[in-house]
């Protein structure tokens, strides 16, 4: 039976090395590089270890044949194999072949989660008896396999024991595991209980400030994501009606090719009377002057208690469900217009959109209903919940009553939580504003079905118009108030008697029978029934011609057109003198300029950027590697100089030099330089653009009125712009293999070399003397001549400096730190002049006193090395004169050299054309944002050309209207 058990998990002695040799592989280390075994790629350049990695990896040969272990995906195939094949035998033949001990731990493992496991103890012996069982069955293999011959049909049926044993075992595994599902184990539990009690403890441990501390700030992280899922919705909506009207202006222009004919003029269609009227209402929104010339102009102001029936009465006249609701949620947030004219089609469509909504499909209101909402939360900043700016709609439709009217939120008594704090005070200013206008209808909605003594819209039209000569009073929910309120106290609301207020006429309506989904033709036909059968028009409550939306739609109507045509001469009287003044006042402080608009002065401001772009084409290759080189020596100096030349240079040798040089190179070649090296590249991009701007402001016709957006959007676009990530990568490659060359070519080449050795060390010589200067305070010289004197804190700096300065003269070739016996001689010796110090004291003053001391020897060896180019050649390294460092900076010189080359072409290539394609697409995003205009193009010659431009334009708007009234009556 072992001999059986043994041949189902026997494994290919060829896969026996791959486990152990695997995990060695998992974690092998090579100079300091560590590889894990999950990454084959050459991380940081370390070709030669990767190399050496790459070797061990190959394993052992079988049979001809070589298998590798590098592969990943190979070794992860074996892996699965092998965790496969153990766990099976772990699982089931673990006792049999390779003893008890192991199934034995995990049968204990497993009791304690298992609910009564004792039948297993009948299944598996003690360890002791299976080693000895299987001992013996192996020892009997051994000792009779070459004697007795097994019959093939016992053997036949040895397998087919065994195949029963295996399928007994798995059943009787299943079933337990399923037990442990499934039954309720006491332990588990009692844990759970315990885990229960004690987070039932924790919560009532929170104070119900933390809860609702969390509470609301989970609230303003969901509002915040809703608004910005609005905006974002908003965004692309424009976006789509923008592409939309692209793309009929584009196939117009495909027709006029297509036919080879002339453009044929847009035949001028003629708009109603009340479209005209409401385009001058637009213009005229939000218009504000310090002429004081107010907009008098009428419209019909919907106000009332919020969830009073305002919004149902709108759409109840527009004869369609427009407006978004929400269960007594505050839904308006923002004044809007509606204007109503009668057409063919009943459709919607939004003054700053192309779009028209068919109110006769469900899913086309469903979406205008969206659009509304989304421009409400859009037009609310800053924390706010209503807002001041008003979105314009026009409905057109079969039966329309020609009028304008404006929606505004309704007026609340108690602020939520969700509000801000001057939710209620900021419904109350906008309600006023607009009923302060003396030539608004003032349409007051009332809620029947609550107690009258509740409304505070009442007081505020009172207020506004006291003596009613602008007021229509409606009643809503009729139907509601018909079984609870007192019959006689109707009477007297819509009679005038019971409200201090005074009005031109008293409507009862009845606008829904309390459901979302129903149209408003079943609501019309539910009203007109019930009053056809009410008590309270059957009584005489109520007149015939004050009940029904459609009577309230005439009346509104008509006093709205009597009112217009009262008040629209003086309108346009007004702004005809407003006019007058603005442009006198234009022709005295800029007679030589034509007033432009912010847009006009935007697409000026846009041409000039862009050309401003097109001039970074023109500039020279050789320009382009002066401010490179320039740059690039800026940003790698410091580097240079501190990580790379002083301490190979202070290190003693001429052989240490060069390998600490070599080493340092390379390490930053593979990592900081690239980086460095396009920083300073973009850095170079941003100065020649700037340079180009400055030169462009010099110019005789340059205008400062542009500075502010140029600057603005040149900023905006070099915040985005981002250099092309594989310019790293090309220039590791181009840097690594310049840096590898380490032998001057020719004269030229080596006196170049000196002198950028000579100028480096002098430029680093400089900063260390001010340095000792601001450390040592003046000389004597400049104690003379500038009447300049040394604190007490450089005196005793002196002290050191000239303790100091005996060591340097003693040994010239001193090492950059100092020995503990100097230092204390050095305390000693200041101890006799009754100067004590520290030794960190004397280490700081000794750092700039050596760097000034190496630089000069520095110098010393340039100056040297002018003229040894030749000695250099013949000896190499073993060259009397050290030049190892002119070599250095030599190298240094050449990567200088080929990456400002190659970031020179990248420049001219790729780079100035993405920046041009960013300016353009952050002008295309400014030229839409009216509020970066308002903020970046200012100035009194800007506000006066926008007002003027307004008011002629709605004083034209005005005369057209006029004529258009006069001739239709």
């Amino acid at each position: 039976m072992a001999q059986l058990l043994r041949g189902k998990v026997s494994i290919d002695p060829r896969f026996k090395h791959v486990r152990p040799t695997v995990y060695a592989l998992s974690r092998v280390n090579f100079s300091g590089f560590t590889y894990n075994g999950n990454n084959n790629s050459n991380k940081g350049g370390h070709r030669r270890q990767n190399f050496y990695y790459q070797e061990f990896l190959r394993g052992p040969k079988f049979g001809g044949y070589q298998y590798y272990q590098s592969s990943r995906g190979y070794g992860m195939l074996v892996g699965r194999v092998l965790r496969g094949v153990l766990k099976l035998r772990y699982l089931v033949l673990g006792g049999a072949i390779g003893g008890g001990v192991t199934m034995n731990k995990r049968y204990e493992e497993w009791k304690d989660g298992l609910p009564d496991m004792k039948w297993l103890e009948e299944v598996f012996p003690d360890n002791e008896k299976w080693g000895q069982f299987t001992r013996n069955l192996l020892a009997m293999k051994d000792s009779v396999k070459d004697s007795i011959e097994i019959d093939p049909r016992l053997k036949q049926l040895s397998e087919n024991k065994m195949n029963e044993f295996r399928e007994w075992f798995d059943k009787r595994l299943d079933n337990a595991i399923e037990a442990a599902e499934t039954q309720q184990n006491p332990q588990i539990e009692t844990t759970k209980e315990e885990l229960r009690s004690k987070n039932t403890v924790n919560a009532k441990s929170l104070s119900a400030e933390d809860s609702r501390r969390r509470v609301d700030t989970l609230q303003s992280q969901v509002d915040a994501l809703q608004t910005e899922i609005m905006n974002v919705q908003l965004k692309y909506q424009r976006e789509i009606e923008k592409l939309e009207k692209e793309n009929r202006d584009l196939r117009q222009q495909y027709l006029i090719l297509k036919t080879n004919r002339k453009q044929p003029q847009k035949k001028r269609i003629k708009k109603s009377l009340i479209d005209m009227y409401s385009e001058v209402l637009d213009q005229l929104s939000g218009y504000d002057t310090s002429y004081s010339t107010a907009d008098h102009l009428p419209r019909v102001v919907v106000v009332g208690d919020q969830s009073s029936g305002k919004t149902s009465v709108l759409e109840a006249i527009a004869q369609a469900r427009i407006f978004p609701r929400g269960s007594g949620e505050m839904m308006t947030r923002a004044p809007v217009k509606v204007t109503l004219s009668e057409g063919p089609y009943h459709v919607a469509q939004f003054r700053d959109s192309e779009r028209e909504y068919d109110l006769t499909r469900e899913t086309d209101l469903a979406e205008l209903r969206r659009d509304v909402e989304i421009r409400m939360r859009n037009s609310v900043r800053g924390g706010k919940t209503v807002s001041m700016d008003v979105i314009s709609m026009t409905v057109k439709g079969p039966g329309l009553q020609r009028m304008v009217l404006v929606d505004l939120p309704g007026i609340i008594s108690t602020q939520t939580v969700d509000m801000a704090a001057d939710t209620k005070e900021s419904i109350k200013h906008m309600t006023e504003h607009y009923m302060s206008n003396p030539n608004a209808i003032i349409l007051c909605i009332q809620d029947g079905s609550v107690d009258a003594e509740r409304s505070n819209v009442t007081d505020l039209v009172s207020q506004c118009d006291p003596l009613g000569k602008r007021t229509i009073f409606v009643l809503t929910k009729v139907d509601m108030a018909e079984d609870l309120a007192d019959p006689n106290r109707i009477r007297k609301i819509l009679s005038g008697k019971l409200f201090p207020m005074k009005a031109l006429g008293y409507f009862a309506v009845v606008t829904g029978r309390g459901r979302k989904d129903d149209s408003i033709e079943t609501i019309r036909e539910y009203e007109e029934k019930f009053f056809k059968n009410s008590k309270l028009f059957q009584s005489g409550v109520t007149m015939s011609h004050q009940v029904t939306t459609r009577n309230l739609s005439l009346a509104v109507a008509d006093r709205f057109w009597k009112m217009v045509r009262e008040t629209i001469e003086q309108q346009a009287d007004a702004f005809k003198a407003t006019r007058f003044n603005l442009e006198t006042e234009w022709k005295n402080n800029f007679p030589r300029l034509r007033e432009s608009g912010r847009d006009e002065l935007f697409e000026k401001a846009k041409g000039e950027v862009l050309d401003e772009v097109v001039n970074l084409s023109q500039v020279s290759a050789k320009k382009w590697e002066e401010l490179l080189n320039d740059k690039l020596w800026e940003k790698l100096s410091n580097y240079v100089f501190e990580n790379v030349y002083l301490p190979a240079a202070q290190s003693g040798s001429t052989n240490s030099f060069n390998t600490m040089v070599d080493i340092k190179l390379r390490q930053w070649a593979e990592q900081a330089l690239p980086a460095k090296s396009v920083e300073a590249g973009w850095e170079a991009l941003q100065k020649e653009f700037q340079h180009l701007m400055e030169a462009a402001r010099k110019t005789p016709d340059h205008d400062d009125l542009y500075d502010n957006l140029k600057s603005a959007v040149i900023d905006e676009a070099i915040r985005r712009h981002s250099w092309e990530d594989k310019a790293i990568d090309m220039l590791r490659v181009i840097q690594l293999n310049t840096l590898e060359d380490r032998s001057v070519h020719d004269k030229h080449e080596w006196d170049q070399a000196v002198r950028f050795f000579e100028t480096s060390v002098k430029e680093k010589l400089e900063h260390t003397e001010q340095t000792i200067s601001e450390m040592f305070g003046p000389t004597t010289t400049q104690k003379w001549l500038h009447w300049r004197s040394s604190t007490d804190e450089q005196n005793k700096r002196k002290y050191v400096k000239g303790e100091l300065d005996k060591i340097l003269t003693s040994d010239t070739k001193h090492s950059p730190t100092l020995s503990y016996d100097e230092l204390t001689t050095v305390r000693k010796n200041l101890q006799r002049n009754n100067v004590e110090v520290e030794t960190d004291y004397i280490r700081e003053t000794w750092y700039p006193i050596y760097r000034r001391h190496f630089l000069k020897q520095s110098l010393n060896r340039a100056y040297d090395c002018r003229k040894a180019y030749y000695l250099y050649t013949q000896q190499g390294t073993d060259c009397e004169i050290n030049c190892s460092d002119v070599v250095l900076f030599w190298r240094i010189q050449q990567v200088i050299k080929v990456t400002a080359n190659a970031l020179r072409q990248q420049v001219i290539n790729r780079e100035a054309r993405r920046l041009d394609k960013e300016i353009k697409e952050v002008l295309d995003e400014y030229s839409e944002d009216d509020e970066k205009k308002l903020q970046l193009l200012t100035g009194k010659r800007v506000t006066l050309a926008e007002e003027l431009i307004r008011v002629r334009h709605i004083q034209e708007k005005l005369e057209e209207f006029i004529n258009a009234l006069n001739q239709e009556k």
